[in-house]
């Protein structure tokens, strides 16, 4: 749903962010900008609103979340590496990792296996993960990123994708699978997304990453901190309630990608 000063999206039923704001641009008073959002986003049935206060969000957006019951359900930071000297060097995992691009179904059903693990939410259906495998597919061949696959003794442990866009690689869904974490997993991943971004030309690299998870390991990496860029999740009252899933997550939705 697009109005003049926002768009809101409602995602499929197997992602844990149901109904999100990605973009807000209030040209008015922000209070009753915010409620014009609200009022809208009760119609589409989910009983929370997803906001990700941006490092370019309106001064006050997060005081006005708060005022209406908003409380931070996820923290993320924005952090930004210059790759025009190349990829750094990082350090080899602790066990021996083989890397995948999800350019075939089995591939890209394994990753979006991995994914569940640390974002919860369901599987896609089949169709959906044949889209994700084309898509990823056309992208490797043209060199603009794509999703890899990290395993370990043949088990998928861990997956992150990256799109390159102007120069600009965008790192989006790292996660490694709980049994594989502190072996270095999440390196090797970075590390493959980071030498395919150099390989297509990037000269900086962009993420979202999770202040409590993966930021860590990007700084120690040579990413940046430019800002936190927490999302919100903001409870819409009278909305009529949505049976909520029990389990794990899957992708965050768009405007909250991140990892």
């Amino acid at each position: 749903m697009e109005g003049n000063e926002y768009t809101i999206l409602r995602l499929p039923d197997y992602v844990d962010f149901d109904l999100s704001v990605v973009s807000f641009t209030p040209t008015g008073p922000l209070g009753a900008a915010v409620d014009a959002v609200v009022e809208r986003a009760r119609a589409f049935g989910p009983p929370v609103l997803d906001w990700q206060v941006l490092l370019g969000s309106p001064a006050g957006l997060a005081d006005e979340l708060s005022a209406r019951g908003g409380r931070v359900k996820l923290g993320l930071e924005a952090l930004a590496m210059d790759l025009s000297q190349g990829a750094p060097r990082l350090r080899p995992p602790a066990v021996d990792v083989s890397l995948r691009w999800a350019t075939d179904f089995a591939t890209a059903r394994d990753g979006a296996a991995v994914e569940i693990t640390g974002f919860r939410g369901e599987l896609p259906p089949d169709e959906r993960i044949e889209e994700i495998a084309a898509k990823c597919a056309r992208a490797v061949a043209a060199g603009e990123g794509g999703m890899v696959v990290a395993y370990v003794n043949g088990e998928a442990a861990g997956t992150g994708g990256v799109t390159l866009v102007d120069g600009v690689a965008r790192l989006t869904g790292g996660v490694v699978a709980p049994s594989w974490r502190g072996q270095g997993v999440y390196r090797a991943v970075l590390d493959a997304r980071l030498s395919c971004a150099v390989a297509g030309g990037a000269t900086m690299a962009l993420v979202k990453a999770n202040e409590a998870t993966s930021g860590p390991i990007l700084r120690k990496a040579g990413f940046t901190p430019f800002g936190p860029e927490p999302v919100y999740a903001v409870p819409l009252g009278q909305g009529r309630s949505a049976p909520k899933r029990e389990g794990p997550r899957a992708t965050p939705g768009a405007g909250n990608a991140g990892e």
